[in-house]
């Protein structure tokens, strides 16, 4: 069956090793595209949960359709979340040929586009969170003063500071919360001079245009693979909100025979840092 060609895919929140990630769904997904580019923007694995004898085939089998995927020349991203639990510079034998980083600029057409998971204005210290208006500068300082608190919180055995849990609590603080942190993102992306912003994070998909009074920005969230299953594709110069359940027209299976590998090595090789 004839594949989609897309310039640009993007996909987050799949939380690979947990119960309940769709990851038939995204695998039938990943195997009906042909992208020049594929962006994992956070949290593709739950490195906590991903773990040996524990880890269903199906999850691993996503991981070894996107080395897949590289090995046929698609450019893939790997932008950390708080859940990656892995620096950006790491090398894992499972995505090799993977760039990780923190966050992505590209100029689509003319169009400056930042890409980031999105939890880092999800800081224990979100009275700080102005200080990623300073620019890259400011945006580096804000990783660092996060990832610090992140590691304060874990070490104390604090509550983990994470929107499922705000919505678990109280679903209308929950949804406050989300609308919140789009507005934020939003304004963040029109004081950097951004047009447009995608982010991950908050497994809400969205596609929405926002004006203040210094600009306007596209916000665009790529949602989750738990219960949305919804990724972002860009071709012929405009994004799409794809959903799994209304644009399969028909349906698609993996287009290659997963080869035999080593799977201990592979998932001690992905879950060596959430030792």
């Amino acid at each position: 069956m004839k594949k989609r060609k897309l310039e640009i895919a993007v996909i987050s929140d799949v939380h690979l090793g947990t119960h309940g990630c769709s990851a038939d769904e995204l695998l039938t997904y990943l195997s009906s595209i042909d992208p020049q580019m594929l962006i994992l923007n956070g949290e593709i694995i739950d490195a906590q949960f991903f773990k040996e004898n524990t880890t269903p085939l199906a999850h691993l089998n996503v991981i070894n359709k996107i080395a897949s995927m590289v090995s046929k020349g698609t450019k893939v991203f790997y932008i950390t979340g708080g859940l990656d639990d892995m620096s950006s510079d790491s090398t894992i034998t499972a995505f090799e040929g993977i760039k990780f980083c923190e966050k992505l600029v590209l100029n689509l057409n003319g169009k400056k586009t930042w890409f980031f998971h999105g939890d880092i204005l999800n800081t224990p210290l979100p009275h700080l969170r102005w200080i990623a208006k300073l620019g890259s500068p400011g945006y580096k300082m804000l990783y660092a003063i996060n990832t610090g608190a992140k590691w304060l919180f874990k070490n104390y055995k604090k509550e983990k500071y994470l929107i499922f849990g705000k919505m678990k609590k109280n679903k209308e603080a929950g949804l406050k919360y989300i609308l919140d942190f789009e507005r934020a993102v939003s304004v963040l992306a029109i004081e950097n001079d951004v047009d447009c912003v995608v982010c991950g994070h908050t497994h809400q998909p969205k596609k929405q245009y926002v004006e203040t009074s210094k600009g306007s920005t596209l916000y665009l969230n790529s949602g989750d693979w738990l219960k949305n299953m919804t990724a972002l594709e860009y071709s012929f110069n405009r994004w799409k909100l794809y959903r799994y359940r209304n644009d399969k027209l028909t349906p698609f299976f993996a287009d290659v025979v997963l080869k035999d590998m080593d799977m201990s090595q592979l998932i001690a090789s992905v879950g060596q840092k959430a030792s």
